[in-house]
């Protein structure tokens, strides 16, 4: 029995055309086929007419969404699809009567995706000359057109069409595919007819090339690297001989670690995915690009080798890498595991009512001791950087590229480190007294030199009530 082919068709807006594309699917020579339909939110008759067609032919399923955009469109239609095989056709194209017969008949075991060749018709005539494919060519450009034959289980295995704005969600998702491995294969007719507007999805998305590089740099970094030796870049021909002069250095388990939900974005950028965070540093200038690629070691590195050294004092480390053009430090990143500790030191700040906070403070008093009994000194020990859990049981330090390990640290060294931590003075002398008894030390002089030696730039901005 001939497996099942589902024809999925996003419909927006496109009521004059829909009728063409339809009757272009229904008489496909191949048997049995589906076609679902899916309407994001037209403003047009697209719903209706489509509905109307529907009625006239059991093979058509029409399905409605509030507009959410192209490939939340298709994706929608997959999930919905009870075919093997899924066919996408935009909602004013047309195929061919045996494309779909001739496409099935050529996806073999080790081939991933059939398309066809193609032309333009409307407001542009003529054949598309798509070149021949290559996986380096592929990595630089689209060379694949939309209605293109793939497996449903692939489109599981991938997470469908990326439902970011990134204008060229079906160059990504043929990307997603050929990174399981297999085969394109191009058949050698003419089965998809494009149709041309001036206002098309394909002319616009020439206006958005710097947020396709991205996109595609980060959601497909591996695939670049093995084919290009390296990024995307923005004038794309370019790349591979751009990427001569790149070098990558890294350490520990890297692996695709660009992608992820951003959850902080400022001058740095710190994803999360699954139990990792990955913190992208901010590209430097030239002259700190030259020093971290020639003279010292990045903050992604430092980051990373000190976390080493720690050795439970903070998140587990698992990977910096550095990339460098001509020896000149350009992207970095440092990846640990997400710690458990869910508050930070300003949560504490203004809050005297805070469940368990003497204890907690305590807790912090004795960290702060440890870390210097190990001769370790951070020299950004702020609010933003000390983590504990809802009990204090366990304290975690961040942002590490400013430790300094020492074999001695002096007393006042190691009391200044407490000048950052803007909170109350009572809290203050709760961390001194732990600290104090930790480091076998006089209590009093402790406490009165942390309260003393304040940050003064906080007491005279207002922001502190010592």
């Amino acid at each position: 029995m001939k497996p099942l082919v589902s024809v999925i068709v996003p419909l927006y807006n496109a009521a004059p055309f829909i009728g063409e594309t339809l009757d272009s699917v229904l008489s496909s020579t191949y048997r049995p086929i589906e076609v679902v339909v899916v309407d994001d939110g037209s403003v047009d008759d697209s719903l209706a007419v489509a509905q109307v067609i529907a009625g006239q032919h059991k093979e058509v399923r029409v399905l409605h969404q509030a507009n959410a955009g192209v490939s939340a469109a298709r994706n929608h239609a997959i999930r919905e699809a009870k075919g093997e095989y899924i066919l996408p056709v935009d909602a004013d194209d047309k195929i061919g009567a045996t494309y779909i017969e001739h496409a099935v008949d050529a996806m073999g075991d080790k081939v991933r995706i059939v398309g066809c060749k193609a032309e333009f018709f409307g407001a542009r005539q003529g054949e598309w000359h798509l070149p021949d494919f290559s996986h380096e060519l592929l990595a630089r450009k689209n060379i694949i057109h939309v209605s293109s034959l793939f497996r449903k289980s692939d489109w599981q295995l991938v997470g469908g069409f990326c439902e970011e704005d990134i204008y060229r969600e079906d160059w990504d998702f043929w990307l997603s595919l050929m990174e399981l491995g297999g085969e394109y294969v191009r058949l050698n007719e003419i089965g998809l007819f494009y149709r041309v507007q001036a206002s098309s999805r394909r002319t616009k998305a020439k206006q958005q090339k710097q947020i396709i590089v991205d996109a595609i740099n980060r959601r497909h970094s591996a695939y670049l690297e093995k084919y290009l030796g390296g990024p995307l870049h923005h004038h794309r021909s370019w790349s591979k001989f751009l990427n001569r002069f790149r070098s990558v250095r890294q350490e520990g388990e890297w692996s695709k670690w660009l992608e992820g939900e951003v959850i902080f974005h400022r001058r740095n950028t710190l994803r999360l995915i699954g139990g990792v965070v990955i913190k992208q540093f901010a590209i430097p200038n030239l002259m700190r690009g030259i020093w971290y690629g020639w003279f010292s070691k990045s903050k992604a590195r430092r980051s990373y080798e000190y976390a080493l050294r720690l050795k439970g004092l903070t998140p587990e480390p698992l990977a910096y890498r550095e990339v460098c053009v001509c020896g000149i430090l350009r992207e970095s990143w440092y990846v640990c595991r997400k710690s458990e500790c869910t508050y930070r030191f300003n949560d504490l700040i203004g809050a005297p009512q805070f469940l368990h906070r003497d204890e907690i403070l305590t807790a912090i008093g004795r960290f702060t001791a440890i870390l210097h009994q190990r001769g370790i000194l951070h020299g950004d020990y702020s609010g933003g950087n000390i983590l504990f859990n809802q009990d204090g049981s366990r304290v975690e330090v961040i942002d590490l590229n400013r430790v300094h390990f020492s074999k001695h640290l002096s007393r006042r060294k190691r009391l200044q480190n407490f000048e950052r931590l803007n909170i109350d003075r009572d809290a203050l002398h709760i961390m001194a007294e732990a600290y104090a008894q930790e480091m076998k030390e006089d209590v009093t002089y402790d406490a009165e030199y942390i309260i003393a030696h304040r940050w003064r730039k906080h007491v005279k901005q207002g922001i502190t009530n010592l």
